[in-house]
C-alpha cells in the first residue's frame, strides 16, 4: 500500500545458501532485509539493535536453537516469529508455541506460503499488542477504582462518625397553649422552649427583641412616662 513502511524481516540461519534463498525471496515480495543472523545469539543480539518487524528463523542451529533463541527475544522485546523447520512434528509445534511463536513453515518455504505466514503473523502481533495494551488500561482502570473506593469508604466513615454528633428535631412536638413558651419533654416534664431545644439539637440560644415586641415595650413605656 502506498505510503505504508516495508516490513523489516530479520532473517536467521546458519546455511548461507538458505539465507540467500530467503533474502531473494524476501526482496521479490518487497520485504525489507533487516538484517542476518548465523545463529540464536547472533540473533538476539541483533534483533534488540535493529528492532525488526518479524523475523523469520532456523530452528536447527548450532550454539543455540530457534526455539530457545524465540523465547528468550520475546523475554527481552516481543517480536513475531515464524520458525523453519525440515520436520512437521506435533511436538515442535508445542515447543514453538510455548516460546510466543505463532507460525511455522518447513523450508523450503515458497514464496506465497512465506508471504501468507509473514501477513498472518503481523497480523496476529498487533492483535496481541492491542490485547496487551487493553489488559494494560484494565489494570490502570481497576487500580483508579479501588482507589476512588477506598476514597469513598473513608468519607463514608466520616460521615457516619459526623452523623452521629449531630442531634435533630422530628416528630410532633407538644408546646403549651396557653402560653406558647413550655414543651413537654419525652419525660412528661414542663421545660422552656430554649432548654428543649438546647438539649435536643446542637443550637445555643442568644436574645434579642424581635419589631413587634420592640414597639409593644416602646408603647408601654411610653404610657407609663
Amino acid at each position: 500500500m502506498s505510503g505504508t513502511p516495508p516490513v523489516r524481516v530479520l532473517v536467521v540461519d546458519d546455511n548461507a545458501e538458505l539465507r540467500a534463498t530467503m533474502r531473494s525471496i524476501l526482496n521479490m515480495l518487497d520485504y525489507t532485509i533487516a538484517g542476518e543472523a548465523e545463529n540464536g545469539t547472533q540473533a538476539i543480539a541483533l534483533a534488540q539493535r535493529v528492532k525488526p518487524d518479524i523475523i523469520v528463523m532456523d530452528i536447527s542451529m548450532p550454539g543455540m536453537d530457534g526455539i530457545t533463541a524465540a523465547r528468550k527475544i520475546q523475554a527481552a522485546q516481543p517480536t513475531p516469529v515464524i520458525l523453519l523447520t525440515a520436520l512437521d512434528t506435533p511436538d515442535l509445534v508445542e515447543k514453538a508455541r510455548d516460546a510466543g511463536v505463532v507460525a511455522y513453515l518447513v523450508k523450503p518455504p515458497d514464496a506465497s506460503e512465506l508471504q501468507r505466514a509473514i501477513t498472518i503473523t503481523l497480523a496476529r502481533s498487533r492483535e496481541s499488542d492491542e490485547l496487551r495494551r487493553l489488559n494494560e488500561e484494565l489494570r490502570r482502570l481497576n487500580t483508579e477504582l479501588n482507589r476512588v473506593n477506598a476514597e469513598l469508604e473513608k468519607r463514608n466513615r466520616q460521615l457516619q462518625r459526623a452523623l452521629k454528633t449531630i442531634k435533630t428535631l422530628s416528630g410532633l412536638v407538644p408546646i403549651c397553649a396557653w402560653c406558647g413558651r413550655k414543651i413537654q419533654d419525652e419525660d412528661g416534664q414542663w421545660t422552656s422552649i430554649e432548654t428543649y431545644i438546647e438539649k435536643h439539637s446542637n443550637a445555643e440560644f442568644t436574645h434579642g427583641i424581635c419589631p413587634e415586641c420592640l414597639a409593644k415595650f416602646k408603647g408601654e413605656l411610653g404610657n407609663e412616662k
